[in-house]
């Protein structure tokens, strides 16, 4: 939409690993993703931590900090990232001005929240390989429909070790079920690089259902 292009924004590159966000900071902007991935993470005091979420380009990553006031997780970059800081003011201001608008932020928040309930599921109760199985799907769908995947491949750089933080588990056993899925002609993932040699095999493994993307078009 022609607003959100003219609000005013603070562009910033991070490095892989920055904090672009930190935990228990008051927040006065939100970030708007424009290349590479950001993720949302928490950490506890022996140092391990847990990613909540992967953000794409054109996500924008804490809206809800306008709301919330002090954050209660940090915003890290996944490999080079770049964002555009936009004011809380501005954003108050435009979907003051333009209700649609309003209810497409509205929409993108709980999108986050659908992806959240999923993720839990995945945590719960599925297979540490359905649980890999499924983030890949997410991923390429997500990024296909950001205009950014094609013919099943997409970047995702990442280290095992941040993949981990992801699935809940260790950098071994993340190696060995990337394996697997390898073995089974159905995911080649080779420096940074991700290939879906069965997408339709890999979503029924997983039991991914894209519904919670809500990426139909259809009137908000």
């Amino acid at each position: 939409m022609r607003i959100i292009g003219e609000l005013p924004a603070r562009p910033a590159v991070f490095a892989a690993g920055e904090e672009i966000v930190r935990e228990g900071t008051r927040q006065k902007e939100s970030c708007l993703v424009t290349s590479g991935f950001a993720a949302r993470s928490q950490s506890l005091r022996s140092g391990e931590r847990q990613i909540t979420a992967v953000h794409v380009p054109g996500d924008f990553v804490d809206l809800h900090s306008m709301m919330l006031k002090v954050m209660d997780h940090s915003v890290v970059a996944l490999g080079p990232c770049k964002v555009a800081f936009v004011p809380h003011e501005r954003i108050r201001e435009v979907t003051e001005q333009s209700p649609h608008l309003a209810r497409l932020f509205w929409l993108s928040t709980t999108i986050d929240g659908a992806i959240q309930r999923t993720w839990i599921t995945c945590l719960g109760r599925r297979s540490a390989e359905q649980h890999l199985a499924h983030l890949i799907c997410e991923l390429y769908v997500r990024l296909e429909a950001a205009g950014i995947a094609s013919d099943f491949t997409y970047g995702f750089p990442v280290t095992q070790a941040e993949l981990g933080d992801v699935l809940g588990l260790s950098v071994v056993h993340v190696n060995r079920k990337l394996q697997e899925l390898r073995s089974a002609g159905l995911v080649e993932w080779r420096d940074g690089k991700v290939t879906i040699r069965d997408f339709d095999q890999l979503a029924r493994l997983s039991e991914f259902d894209p519904t919670y993307l809500s990426l139909r078009r259809e009137a908000r």
